[in-house]
């Protein structure tokens, strides 16, 4: 069996996903583009674009997942509201987001931001978005926030943000 080549901004979009081992249906939906940069431009899946920003950003506490932090942030706020009607008194999501924004901003240390993640991971299933901040899976906790109704709205609201962070596709 053959290693998969190691994606280039040559290669057609499915070729680089499938290449990085993504899922069937974001391979499936990109077959329709002819570049990375297009593919990446018309994505309405935060959830794929910060699974591929996070495939090509390091390991945790590398100085290239910075960026992927905040954007993860910028997504896991989104469910935040949720929690905070919820659980009006626990702050450990926020805190955690927080503390995970200051680390991408050189104002936390990683030991900080590990503490944070390990008191918020006790918080009930929306801690999910705590722990997608050093994780690079916010879009899931806005992806499980979000109502069937809302599903694509949030999707799109995730992609729109990650997009901030990475004006082109992290290849």
């Amino acid at each position: 069996m053959s290693t998969p080549a190691e994606p280039t901004p040559s290669m057609e979009p499915h070729e680089i996903l499938t290449s990085l081992g993504a899922c069937p249906d974001a391979v499936k939906w990109s077959k329709k583009y002819r570049s990375a940069k297009s593919a990446w431009a018309n994505c309405e899946r935060g959830d794929w674009l910060l699974w591929l920003a996070g495939k090509k950003a390091g390991p945790v506490g590398d100085e290239r997942r910075k960026k992927l932090v905040l954007a993860a942030c910028g997504c896991a706020r989104i469910a935040l509201p949720i929690w905070q009607k919820r659980y009006p008194d626990d702050k450990r999501v926020e805190v955690c987001l927080d503390t995970a924004e200051r680390w991408a901003r050189n104002e936390a240390t990683l030991e900080a931001l590990q503490v944070s993640r390990i008191n918020c991971s006790s918080a009930a299933s929306y801690a999910y978005a705590a722990y997608a901040a050093s994780a690079a899976y916010a879009a899931y906790a806005a992806y499980a926030a979000a109502s069937a109704a809302d599903l694509s709205k949030t999707l799109a609201q995730c992609a729109d943000i990650v997009r901030t962070f990475y004006k082109e596709p992290p290849i």
